[in-house]
């Protein structure tokens, strides 16, 4: 048995890759090609749907303005998250677990329930199709993510630490930025991470909230169709291509995922 160990893990590897393949072969093969039957690999291989994306500015320009919301929010959310996670970790106050909790809610709360009251908003004070307005939309959904995280990684950071530093004479901010962020810098990417991938696969808010300058990809890929059905090639390699940016942040992050599931507190 111990010969054959490494037979289920490769098994389940293969299993959890065997879709990512199908994108990929499907991206490489023309609409009619797909339709026509079924084979492992392109029987007439095509890089014309990927030359589509590059070259046609609906296309290309969906994954910049999904890359640009998405930074966006990634850094207002960690940046108003780290105080707000430093205090719930060093100070007790009056109705501090019932605030930390009503922050949780917020994140639990379907994207659906919000969306027309922002697009009420927006349209009222002329933020709707911009990129700031999804980043702040998936902000109300990742700043109490990044608070509920950060707040574990800072706990695990001894308090004698900020003792030390007020006794040497450092004023908060300088402590804060230069001891004790860098202290709790894999909570940082964690976090950063968690808010990268939920404002970039998020399509409800990002669709409702933008019609054409501010369009992402998803989006677009959702109105992918001509008057012979949809154009399945394109759609697979617009999907591939959507993989990458959230392959690109796991690779940067790799090993500090699994301390973010467990919230920091190791």
């Amino acid at each position: 048995m111990t010969r054959f160990k490494w037979l289920i893990p490769t098994i389940y590897i293969v299993f959890l890759m065997l879709p990512i393949y199908w994108l990929l072969n499907m991206s490489f093969k023309t609409t009619n090609e797909i339709l026509g039957g079924f084979t492992l690999w392109p029987n007439d291989f095509t890089l014309a749907n990927y030359a589509k994306i590059f070259t046609d500015r609906t296309w290309y320009m969906g994954y910049v303005n999904s890359l640009a919301y998405v930074l966006m929010n990634t850094v207002i959310s960690v940046t108003v998250a780290l105080p707000a996670a430093y205090a719930f970790s060093r100070y007790r106050f009056l109705g501090d677990k019932h605030l930390f909790f009503w922050l949780l809610t917020n994140r639990m709360a379907p994207p659906a329930v919000f969306a027309l009251p922002f697009f009420q908003l927006y349209s009222s004070i002329g933020l709707f199709d911009t990129h700031i307005a999804v980043a702040l939309a998936h902000c109300l959904f990742n700043i109490p993510l990044a608070v509920w995280i950060l707040e574990g990684f800072m706990g695990g950071v001894p308090r004698e630490l900020d003792e030390t530093a007020f006794v040497d004479g450092y004023p908060f901010w300088k402590f804060f930025i230069r001891i004790f962020m860098p202290t709790i810098a894999a909570g940082i990417g964690v976090a950063c991470f968690f808010c990268f991938m939920f404002s970039w696969v998020e399509l409800l808010l990002a669709k409702t909230l933008t019609s054409v300058e501010a369009k992402p990809i998803a989006a677009t890929m959702t109105r992918t169709a001509s008057t012979s059905g949809y154009e399945l090639g394109l759609l697979a390699a617009a999907g591939s291509l959507t993989i990458v940016p959230g392959a690109v942040v796991i690779w940067f992050v790799r090993n500090y995922i699994a301390k973010g599931f467990a919230l920091g507190r190791v």
